[in-house]
């Protein structure tokens, strides 16, 4: 089997990314309180992970009882271009090993650069937050990424819009 540089040198950029946000989180452990700190963390990850935009991802950011991350945030699924097969196992998964996590804030980001919900990510959402209920585990949030620009922060808060009830 051929080696190719670039594709090692990616992997070794998304090594570093999640490196380097592991060590972030276990030594600050900052508080997520807002949709801007959950993205301002989930982002370069996202970025790192996905080759800056080319697939769509989801992600899980595990929060212990005091809204601080009890780990790095989790890729659970990629999927193509425009589409992220979700289950409930997948995403929930590492919020059952980890014996810290109280809650958890689902992510995902959107190649266009748009991060405008569709209906299916409203419906996904409502089917985790109740498999969530079902493991006791929280869902605080659904963080959309997309693209910064002129117009907004590049990124969406279901529960900031309404869009889903949380409680």
């Amino acid at each position: 089997m051929k080696r190719n540089p670039d594709t090692l040198a990616l992997a070794m950029d998304y090594a570093q990314a999640m490196e380097s946000c592991a060590a972030y989180c276990a030594v600050t452990q900052p508080a997520i309180r807002t949709p801007e700190d959950a993205a301002r963390l989930l982002r370069p990850v996202m970025d790192a992970a996905t080759s800056g935009n080319s697939q769509e991802a989801f992600f899980v950011l595990l929060l212990t009882v005091k809204n601080r991350p009890a780990a790095a945030p989790v890729e659970c699924l990629r999927g193509l271009l425009d589409t992220c097969p979700v289950h409930p196992r997948e995403i929930f998964r590492e919020a059952v090993r980890n014996g810290q996590t109280a809650s958890v804030i689902l992510a995902h980001n959107h190649p266009s650069g748009d991060p405008t919900p569709s209906k299916e990510d409203c419906d996904i959402t409502r089917r985790l937050i109740e498999a969530g209920r079902v493991l006791g585990i929280r869902v605080t949030d659904h963080v959309i990424v997309g693209k910064p620009d002129a117009s907004g922060p590049g990124f969406v808060s279901l529960r900031e819009k309404n869009l889903v009830a949380f409680e």
